[in-house]
């Protein structure tokens, strides 16, 4: 299964924009807001995912650091790097993540970085 088919939760900082637009092309996405986490601390929120089986789509890298130090449970991890960048950039990103030819199984953390117009994508699995 490639990474955005699996259903997401889109981090609160992930801008609304992109949320609209993954919906737009028929991905199933809820946001940490819709849930009730607005403003939550990382843990419960990957525990959440983890619990309904979403994939923690995020420009914050502490769910990393969650997942591989802390040994945090979680479906998976897609981490758009840099953070704070505009929506259409963020929607280019995932754009490239989804032509890449790649499979992941659960607990995968795979992340994707703007390079100007090059889109590096690494993919952790196995944890």
């Amino acid at each position: 299964m490639k990474a955005l088919e699996y259903p997401l939760l889109a981090d609160e900082n992930i801008d609304r924009s992109v949320v609209d637009a993954l919906r737009e092309e028929g991905k199933d996405i809820l946001t940490v807001s819709e849930i009730g986490l607005l403003g939550a601390t990382d843990t419960p929120i990957i525990r959440w995912a983890y619990e309904h089986g979403r994939v923690v789509l995020t420009h914050d890298s502490d769910f990393g650091t969650l997942a591989i130090r802390g040994g945090e449970a979680h479906s998976g991890l897609l981490y758009i790097r840099p953070g704070h960048i505009k929506p259409i950039v963020v929607l280019n990103i995932l754009k490239a993540v989804e032509e890449v030819k790649m499979d992941v199984g659960q607990g995968f953390i795979l992340v994707a970085e703007a390079r100007g117009e090059v889109v590096r994508v690494r993919l952790r699995t196995n944890l």
